[in-house]
């Protein structure tokens, strides 16, 4: 018989944090921590959660963080998708990681903007074929009849863009920049008594470290 839902749990042991401990800067707290989690050969440590609002709403999808470039989170999408348009209507979001491995979460606050059109075009460049192909092949978030429509998209971008070729970036696509205002580390622990820190942006643009209660 399977287990019953509320009766799944399981003890947090591996580690602690404490204020005292912690960079003063959180990006590169941020740092130590995913090069942990590299180390620690976490599953898609780059992959992180973004929720953006609609119609006053939140909503939510998986994204892969691509860069920590000047104090802020970096990732790449359709700007024509649902979270392209989201970010366009309010650039207020959040983001979260999850390091099951480490037992650690990181969540994060902040504003998104479009990255310089040069960096997008460089990381566009350093794509698989496979992936610029499908950059132009998807008309990202919206409905589409059935996946026939999406392969013969791609025949039809291999046929004029051979492998070797130069591949142009679309204009629908590049970079966004999570500019964040507050970062909480996560750590758990024993008994749900976990320890969290939380550094929050200060109108003088320095950080306020604090301990919240788990």
């Amino acid at each position: 018989m399977n287990k019953p839902i509320a009766d799944i749990r399981r003890e947090y042991t591996k580690k602690s944090l404490d204020e005292q401990d912690v960079n003063n800067n959180p990006l590169v707290q941020f740092q130590q921590w995913f090069d942990e989690s590299l180390k620690a050969e976490v599953y898609d440590p780059n992959a992180m959660t973004l929720s953006t609002i609609q119609n006053n709403k939140p909503t939510s999808r998986i994204v892969l963080l691509k860069g920590i470039e000047d104090n802020s989170f970096v990732f790449y999408t359709n700007y024509q998708s649902d979270k392209g348009k989201n970010i366009e209507q309010n650039p207020h979001v959040a983001l979260m990681f999850y390091w099951s491995e480490l037992e650690r979460q990181v969540r994060i606050e902040g504003i998104a903007e479009k990255i310089d059109g040069k960096k997008s075009e460089e990381y566009f460049q350093s794509r698989p074929y496979g992936s610029k192909i499908g950059a132009w092949a998807s008309p990202q978030s919206s409905a589409i009849k059935n996946r026939d429509i999406l392969e013969e998209r791609v025949k039809t971008l291999e046929k004029k863009y051979e492998e070797n070729s130069a591949i142009p970036r679309p204009a629908q696509w590049g970079g966004y920049a999570i500019v964040p205002n507050k970062i909480e580390f996560w750590q758990g622990r024993a008994s749900r008594l976990h320890d969290r820190i939380v550094y929050m942006l200060e109108s003088d643009n320095k950080w306020k470290i604090m301990r919240l209660a788990p």
